[in-house]
């Protein structure tokens, strides 16, 4: 009798991943720009050149054990895959290239400025869930943080449980642009 999997089964196949939540559809200008440049750069330059290694590498012969076409095969799934994932992610993405109506306020976009608790400043950005680099001060639309900070404004204390524990911040500069 073939019992159906379970997840609990399926977890310890190895290659079973669960679903990931998707991230919002917004993005920044710059970010659909870099998200472009970055699937140019793989389909129109590295892809060719990893073709042209793999191509040159099967003629040497034995292809079991000839790491240049191993390695060029498994490079070429890896930006093929990449490749898919950023046309179809493009499609779907919704560029937000204004500000919003009432810019005193954090929505999409903003740029802020925090006072911690003990009086430190952090400059932050809102921005999609494709284009955030916290050691750019680029946080993503879709983290805790920046749920916790929308649609407050200028002077409101905000409080963000953190996985380190519960951060207060005073929200001291909204600007966009």
């Amino acid at each position: 009798m073939i019992l159906p999997q379970t997840t609990a089964t399926m977890r310890s196949m190895g290659r079973y991943r669960p679903p990931r939540q998707r991230g919002s559809t917004v993005i920044t200008p710059e970010g659909e720009v870099a998200l472009r440049a970055e699937l140019h750069q793989l389909w129109k330059v590295e892809r060719p050149v990893v073709t042209n290694a793999v191509h040159e590498a099967a003629k040497n012969g034995d292809r079991s054990e000839n790491g240049d076409y191993i390695y060029g095969k498994r490079r070429l799934r890896e930006i093929d895959s990449r490749v898919r994932f950023l046309n179809k992610r493009l499609d779907e993405l919704d560029v937000v290239d204004r500000p919003p109506s009432d810019t005193s306020k954090v929505f999409f976009g903003a740029n802020l400025v925090l006072e911690d608790e003990d009086g430190e400043e952090h400059k932050w950005r809102i921005v999609g869930p494709d284009e955030f680099d916290l050691s750019l001060g680029k946080l993503s639309v879709d983290s805790p943080m920046a749920r916790a900070l929308l649609g407050k404004s200028l002077d409101d204390e905000v409080d963000v449980k953190t996985p380190s524990g519960n951060h207060c911040y005073v929200i001291t500069g909204i600007h966009y642009g």
